[in-house]
Order: structure tokens, then sequence, then C-alpha cells
């Protein structure tokens, strides 16, 4: 004889389907609270430095280039520029500033340079204790 069951006698067989109508209902719930949040989350701000014009130019600068090739360059005032290996930099820089540490030291890089490059000349002059450290940066509005 086979088992007959108080329900009529058919065996419930288990759904292989899940079930989307739960997951549909939640994502539409949580699609709303990010919609009505959403213009509530205050935006940072981030504040960029500006470049402005030094009323005084300096008299003596040392000028450290970074060519395409990362290949460093140094040039003092008017001078040429030499090439100078990275491991020579901040000796050659200390010697051209003399007894006045307060030399500004500029920074000249290639657009096409890595910012890693720019980064590690400037980290290994201030690692020397050479203190005032900037970046060239070209003037005018428009950027090429």
């Amino acid at each position: 004889m086979a088992a007959v069951s108080a329900r009529g006698g058919r065996r419930r067989r288990t759904m292989n389907e899940i079930n989307m109508v739960p997951f549909i209902d939640v994502m539409l719930v949580l699609l709303i609270i990010f919609m009505v949040s959403a213009p509530l989350i205050t935006t940072g701000l981030v504040d960029l430095p500006s470049v402005g014009k030094n009323r005084q130019q300096p008299q003596h600068v040392i000028q450290v280039i970074v060519g395409s090739d990362e290949k460093l360059k140094i040039k003092l005032d008017q001078l040429e520029p030499e090439a100078i290996p990275a491991n020579r930099l901040a000796e050659r820089v200390k010697k051209a500033q003399g007894d006045d540490a307060a030399n500004p030291v500029v920074i000249s890089a290639d657009k096409n340079v890595k910012y890693e490059a720019v980064v590690q000349v400037m980290d290994l002059l201030q690692r020397a204790g050479i203190q005032r450290v900037g970046l060239a940066v070209k003037s005018g509005a428009a950027s090429n």
C-alpha cells in the first residue's frame, strides 16, 4: 500500500526555485532610502593651493630640473644647467647655497614626469636638511 497523507494523498514536493519577490522588495526600499538621504549628505570641500606672484624675486635661486627621462640637472642663477646624479644632488645644492641656508631651491619638472619622481627629489633634499624647497609652476591661464 502507498503512504497516504491526511491532505488528500499527494506528497508535497520541495521547490527548487528562489523566490525573488522579497529580494526585490528589500532592494526597492534601500533604493528609496538612498535616494532620500543622498541630497542630505554634505560634500567635503578641498582647499587647493593657489599660485600668487611674489613681489620680490630672490637674488640667488637654485633650480633642480627633472627631465622627461627623469634625469636630474641643476641650474644656478643664469648659468647653463648641468647634469648631476641623484646621489650627489643634496651635496651639490648645499655647496651652491653656501653659508645662506635661506636660499630657495625650486624643483622644475616636465609635465610628463611621474609625480613619484618629483616627490623623491623633494624628499631627498628635505632629508639632507635643505629647508626651502618649492615647486615651479607655469603661470598663465592656458595649460598644455
